[in-house]
């Protein structure tokens, strides 16, 4: 039993442990920048995807996840802020991006494809990856990515 002085540090501990378990969620860096990452690892999660979002915090965005790195090819359909799209190969480098990729609101989305075999797609904030001087090449760190190890 909790004394009457102790309730409020206790309280305050438990919400401060509940605080510090959301931020154990699935994250990935990029350029020394880390995003707090939904997961789309089923075919109706990849298929929405980011569609009808109106906003999303600057360390936010969504990691897609296949089984073998394929070519992928995006497109923005419904999508209502422009993204930078990042095609991550199995080796968990950038293999190619688009950039500040245009939202589209019409039934005649152009498709952006990946040109390389691409295992995840990283989506953040169009103009991010300009803003932290990323390459091709760079490397991709995931940490608490469900069925992936981290590192």
């Amino acid at each position: 039993m909790i004394e009457r002085g102790f309730a409020w540090p206790v309280a305050l501990l438990a919400l401060l442990l509940t605080a510090g378990c959301q931020a154990d969620g699935p994250w990935v860096e990029v350029a020394g920048k880390r995003y707090q990452v939904e997961i789309a690892d089923d075919d109706a999660s990849r298929a929405r995807g980011l569609m009808f979002v109106d906003s999303m915090a600057d360390d936010a965005g969504m990691l897609f996840l296949w089984r073998n790195a394929e070519p992928r090819a995006f497109w923005m359909r419904n999508t209502r802020i422009p993204l930078d799209i990042l095609y991550i190969g199995a080796d968990r480098t950038i293999v190619s991006w688009s950039l500040d990729t245009p939202p589209c609101r019409t039934r005649r989305c152009p498709s952006y494809p990946s040109g390389k075999p691409a295992k995840y797609v990283l989506e953040v904030n169009g103009g991010q990856m300009e803003t932290l001087g990323a390459k091709i090449g760079d490397p991709v760190v995931f940490g608490n990515v469900p069925g992936e190890a981290d590192g």
